[in-house]
């Protein structure tokens, strides 16, 4: 239990979060969101370091992902209940430790192992995040929160590739491919040194755990993620398609299972209340593509860059620099932006970043191998404007339309939502071993902004 300056969500006033408060939880949502990409440009050194094959490659890049999506919920639900600060410490402590394992690794099962771990730690902390934001701000602070939220996801990934190729290129200690996970520890313990200037918030209501639809939802994803991620390795068994009916009579039970527990008053871990509000089923719609569609672009970006044009580690990650720049500008003037404009925001974000991937298809179909290095970088950063107007502005409106007392609910359906597709991310790009592959990598980018422009929230609230 957190001592007196614990306050509750749903009071008068809501807890103070500092800058400096902000910055800590903003630094541990980044390092979670980094590891998720920054072992993409270390993939070739783990396959030569330890001998992995190709499906074993693919489980550390999604194993990660896969405990992280399905581990979202419970950890919101957790930190609304025994204190946001206390998960998102316990979380940090979780995720410093299971770096340091991942990179002490002996062979890629212990990689795997670990990797599995350090995305169960991550689940832990990251829902606190916006949970606090929630919870300890208001008006126009909680709007250039959760544009800093937006911003910085968007960052992370994309900073993740580059601190990764700047560590292999300096081989600390010939370290080579185990220091994109050791990074993690200096940075982490700061962190633990001032999660004190974290406020301590919790829900005004301790909520249940709901384990039986806990259980059903996970259940679901397991069985969707293995068809998903081991399908093409195992030649896609019958056995393996039967666990798509085994995941189908899991959801719908899952749904009448939390149907029921709402009607008598209970803590559903999915609200159907919720999930039934317009803005949400938009929102919802909109951000599933968009994630897949970012992850599968970084993904197979990453294997082209190095695998096919030869760029090292750190060139192949520097050429994402202009995109990672124009995202971070402009991720800090959507609030403005969306002030004038209103929803359109979205639409026309889509529009931007739909037009910069169909002109970095071309470039590759055209210009193959001998790519005009300043014209892509260009498109890059056209490309990385059109992903900030669609990215932090879609939490910003799907959670201006929830009353305020179910905004914890709200912000716990909405994280394995734009988490959850991850791990889909590079079964769904798949190997990269030719130029037509090469511009396949826009497209699941391409289909995504096409899907969020008929999906973004509509109401009449700016």
């Amino acid at each position: 239990m957190e001592k007196e300056d614990l306050v509750r969500q749903g009071s008068d006033k809501p807890a103070g979060l500092s800058g400096a408060g902000l910055a800590v939880i903003l630094t541990g949502f980044a390092l979670s969101i980094a590891d998720f990409f920054i072992v993409n440009v270390a993939l070739a050194t783990v396959k030569h370091d330890l001998h992995a094959s190709d499906a074993e490659l693919e489980l550390v890049v999604s194993g990660y992902g896969i405990t992280y999506a399905l581990g979202l919920v419970m950890g919101g639900r957790l930190g609304d209940a025994f204190g946001r600060r206390r998960l998102f410490r316990d979380g940090l402590i979780a995720f410093t430790i299971t770096s340091a394992l991942c990179g002490f690794a002996p062979n890629v099962t212990f990689l795997i192992a670990a990797r599995l771990l350090q995305g169960a730690a991550a689940a832990m902390l990251v829902p606190q995040v916006l949970g606090t934001i929630q919870a300890a701000t208001d008006g126009a602070s909680r709007a250039r929160a959760i544009s800093l939220y937006g911003a910085t996801a968007g960052i992370a990934a994309v900073a993740g590739q580059i601190i990764g190729g700047f560590l292999l290129m300096l081989d600390i200690g010939d370290s080579g491919w185990r220091s994109v996970f050791m990074i993690n520890v200096p940075i982490g313990l700061v962190a633990l040194l001032l999660v004190r200037r974290m406020p301590a918030t919790k829900a005004d209501r301790k909520p249940g755990l709901d384990l039986l639809g806990t259980a059903l939802f996970g259940v679901t994803m397991v069985c969707v993620l293995m068809v998903i991620v081991e399908g093409r390795s195992l030649g896609w068994p019958v056995w393996l398609w039967s666990l798509l009916v085994v995941a189908a009579v899991a959801a719908v039970t899952l749904v009448r299972v939390e149907r029921g527990l709402e009607a008598r008053g209970g803590s559903p871990l999915l609200p159907p209340s919720i999930l039934a509000r317009h803005s949400m089923r938009t929102g919802l719609m909109a951000v599933v593509p968009f994630s897949i569609g970012f992850g599968s672009f970084l993904f197979v970006y990453t294997l082209v860059a190095q695998d096919k044009l030869g760029l090292g580690a750190l060139a192949s990650a520097g050429v994402l620099s202009p995109f990672a720049s124009s995202f971070f500008v402009v991720s800090l003037f959507t609030p403005k932006i969306t002030a004038r404009i209103g929803r359109r925001i979205v639409s026309v974000g889509a529009v931007v970043q739909g037009t910069g991937l169909l002109l970095l298809a071309l470039l590759i179909g055209v210009e193959w191998p001998h790519l005009p290095l300043l014209l892509v970088l260009a498109v890059l950063a056209f490309t990385g404007i059109g992903q900030a107007l669609i990215g932090p502005t879609l939490l910003r409106m799907v959670l201006a339309d929830v009353p305020p007392r179910r905004r914890a609910p709200a912000v716990e359906c909405w994280s394995p939502a734009s988490r959850r597709q991850r791990p889909w991310a590079s079964r769904s790009a798949g190997p990269s071993t030719s130029p037509s592959r090469a511009r396949s990598a826009t497209r699941p980018g391409r289909c995504s902004s096409s899907f969020c422009w008929p999906c973004s929230p509509r109401s009449s609230s700016p």
